[in-house]
């Protein structure tokens, strides 16, 4: 039971698109993420997703419409919608999701990460 700051958490590593999981919350992963750029469209048929921005601006895309993220906010990607983060600059997240969610859902390739590495 020791304490976790994010912020100290997140200045330890530099790539895009990798979560890192931070602690374990029943059946799910405490994770933080800095994207950049465009990621894919794709879809997690099982699991919900949760979106909290600490830091910059993240903007979630889906097909009828965008959501802006500003810092402080969150959004929960119910399973089942196709959705694309987009983020312009660097941003960093908190993600909260199942130990079963893959970060690139139903599609696989160069950008997904099998193994989740803890920090």
């Amino acid at each position: 039971m020791d304490k976790i700051n994010i912020f100290e958490k997140l200045n330890l590593f530099n790539e895009y698109w990798s979560p890192k999981i931070l602690g374990e919350v029943n059946e799910s992963y405490v994770k933080v993420a800095k994207f950049k750029g465009e990621f894919l469209w794709h879809i997690h048929e099982n699991e919900d997703e949760m979106f909290f921005v600490l830091k910059g601006l993240l903007i979630i895309k889906f097909r009828d419409k965008d959501v802006i993220l500003n810092e402080g906010e969150f959004l929960i990607i119910p399973k089942g919608i196709e959705h694309m983060p987009v983020a312009e600059e660097e941003v960093h997240v908190m993600l909260i999701e199942a130990k079963t969610t893959l970060n690139t859902g139903e599609v696989r390739n160069e950008r997904t990460v099998e193994r989740l590495e803890k920090i």
